[in-house]
């Protein structure tokens, strides 16, 4: 159930988005859910589509951007947008504009290596970049450390935690968890990914697969005395949509 300022709107009456499009088929996931989705405006819920767009190409593009996946010891950065900390994470260098940096990484993959969760925060913030526009996003997020969930800067705190949702949507963060891992190879523990829709997945490293597929290449990774199979969480992570939609409207102003 979709409400905008207090009344229950339709998908049809939030703007002209095309049957089959990511936008649409969010908006149809939203009004058939049992679940109150609350916006102040038609404009907070069309910043947050948008944004959920955005989320998902930065996912394929980031997977065709030639990113190595490294664990953190391993990790590598360009030096002249990056400074490469000892925890692993990529610390934006100063004088160095954020949007430059970030970009960085899609136009120049290959220069990169790092785990499935920090390529989770790339994804976000690329996603922002474009939604945002450079000056923007540069005078909202002027310091970028890249850590996983670590140092996380606190307007996308929210897409570190996850928790269960009323209903799942595309753009959000899911977990694959692999309980019983192999301790050999403690990477393949879990894996987080963007929710693409139509039951795919981007997820760094593994790549764009469906839920099977994700869930049989963590099984073929578990200890020779597993009890227990790899498995979705019911749960998920996701900014502070109406937060992110409060900036870009004050910027309008």
């Amino acid at each position: 159930m979709i409400v905008i300022a207090g009344n229950t709107v339709q998908p049809d009456s939030i703007g002209e988005y095309a049957p089959g499009s990511i936008e649409r088929t969010i908006l149809d996931m939203l009004a058939s859910s049992s679940a109150k989705s609350v916006y102040d405006s038609a404009d907070q819920l069309k910043f947050e589509l948008t944004l959920r767009k955005e989320i998902i190409a930065a996912s394929l593009q980031l997977y065709r951007s030639g990113l190595g996946f490294e664990i953190f010891r391993e990790t590598r950065c360009n030096p002249d947008y990056w400074k490469r900390t000892q925890e692993g994470g990529f610390l934006l260098k100063d004088g160095v504009k954020p949007s430059k940096a970030i970009m960085d990484i899609y136009e120049n993959g290959s220069k990169y290596g790092t785990e499935c969760a920090t390529a989770m925060m790339i994804v976000y913030y690329k996603a922002l970049l474009s939604v945002y526009g450079e000056t923007l996003f540069d005078r909202t997020f002027p310091k970028i450390e890249l850590m996983n969930w670590h140092h996380i800067d606190p307007l996308l705190r929210e897409v570190g935690y996850i928790s269960k949702r009323d209903v799942y949507l595309p753009g959000d963060r899911r977990y694959f968890a692999n309980p019983d891992v192999d301790p050999l190879v403690p990477q393949w523990q879990g894996e987080n990914v963007i929710d693409l829709g139509d039951g795919k997945y981007y997820g760094h490293g593994i790549g764009i697969r469906n839920a099977d597929q994700i869930i049989r290449a963590l099984n073929q990774n578990r200890s020779e005395d597993a009890d227990e199979y790899a498995h979705l969480l019911d749960s998920a992570g996701r900014p502070n949509f109406n937060r992110l939609y409060g900036i870009s409207r004050r910027s309008a102003a």
